[in-house]
Formats: structure tokens, C-alpha cells, sequence
């Protein structure tokens, strides 16, 4: 009978141990979405006495995200996402990439557990602007960091995976350094994606 016993507060305890160990999840994820861009004249330039307004267009984004859910209502994500625009010199344009690399801090309306979890985020980024004709990996873009926030909804559709969709603002410097280049760029996300929880 004490051996039973034994066993038995052997079990509840890994059980127990198991909940709390699987209670600080991590999610792993796509996203694809829409990527609107405002004050989205980045500058001028000049040829012949004449001023061409050089600017950037909406465009689509695709990427991924790594959330790890270390409290009840808190998590961390880190992320990349392909974004791609068209620079338009004078009305003409051509397709352009913009590369993002972010950090975020994540604040859940409920807790770790729930189907469906509202939560607000704030956090950091980098954009690399590469002009068309350029390419990242040889340090064709010009980059620019800024500061984003958001929000959106995570909804828990088995034990593995979930559904989300997050709106957010990305604000940085106007990339290229142009003349007549006044303010903050301002580009918004509003994409959906598929995640596994791990």
C-alpha cells in the first residue's frame, strides 16, 4: 500500500511539473498580409529644372514570427518580413523590396490557456529599403530603424495550432537621405497568419 502510494504522489507530481513546464509555451508562424504605406513621399529629385516627387507605394508583406509566452499575460517575439513596394519617380514606378527584422513585447488581455487571446504590442525595428536593381545580401538597401505598436488576436483552433491576425504601425526615417524628405514614414500591417504552438 506505501509503495502505491509512493507511485501515486510520484505521478502527481510529474503531471504537475508537465502543466507548469508546458504552461510557458513558444509559437512559431507565418504571416501574409497587406502592408499600406503613408507620408509615403520620401523626397525630390531634379533633372532639368524640374522637381519629380520620388515615393513609395502599397504594397504586400510575408513573414514569420517567434513568440515565446514566458508569462500568464506577457511574451516576446522576434520576427522577419518581406515586404514588397514600388519606388515612383515622377508617377513611373518600379518594384522594390523592403526588408524588416523587429523585436516585440506582447501584454495578453487573457491568459496563457485561452481559446482566444486579444493582446496589444509595442516594440523596435529595422527596415532595409532595397532600391530596385539592388540586393540586400550585397548591401545594396539603406536602412532605417524606428519603433512600432499594435494590436490583434490569437484564436486556439486545436492543442497544436492557432490563427492570428495583428494590425500594427511601423514608424522610421524616409530611406535614401533625399532632398525635400520631411517627417516620419509610416507603414501599416494588417495580415493574418497560421502558427504552431510548441
Amino acid at each position: 500500500m506505501k509503495r502505491i502510494a509512493k507511485y501515486s504522489l510520484i505521478a502527481v507530481a510529474f503531471s504537475t511539473l508537465s502543466a507548469v513546464g508546458f504552461a510557458q509555451v513558444a509559437e512559431i508562424g507565418l504571416h501574409a498580409g497587406a502592408s499600406r504605406i503613408s507620408n509615403s513621399e520620401i523626397g525630390v529629385l531634379s533633372s532639368g529644372g524640374t522637381d519629380f516627387p520620388v515615393t513609395l507605394d502599397d504594397g504586400w508583406r510575408l513573414g514569420f514570427r517567434l513568440t515565446i509566452n514566458n508569462w500568464r499575460f506577457f511574451g516576446n517575439e522576434f520576427g522577419y518580413a518581406y515586404n514588397r513596394t514600388q519606388l515612383k519617380i515622377g508617377g513611373e514606378g518600379d518594384g522594390m523590396a523592403i526588408h524588416q527584422g523587429f523585436y516585440n513585447f506582447l501584454g495578453y488581455a487573457l491568459p496563457e490557456g485561452s481559446v482566444i487571446r486579444p493582446f496589444a504590442t509595442v516594440g523596435v525595428h529595422f527596415s532595409n529599403y532595397t532600391p530596385p536593381g539592388s540586393s540586400a545580401a550585397s548591401g545594396g538597401g539603406d536602412n532605417k530603424f524606428g519603433f512600432n505598436y499594435g494590436g490583434g488576436l490569437k484564436v486556439r483552433i486545436s492543442p497544436l495550432f492557432l490563427l492570428r491576425f495583428d494590425v500594427r504601425q511601423y514608424q522610421n526615417g524616409k530611406p535614401f537621405d533625399l532632398p525635400s524628405a520631411d517627417g516620419l514614414l509610416r507603414q501599416t500591417e494588417i495580415s493574418a497568419g497560421f502558427s504552431l504552438a510548441l
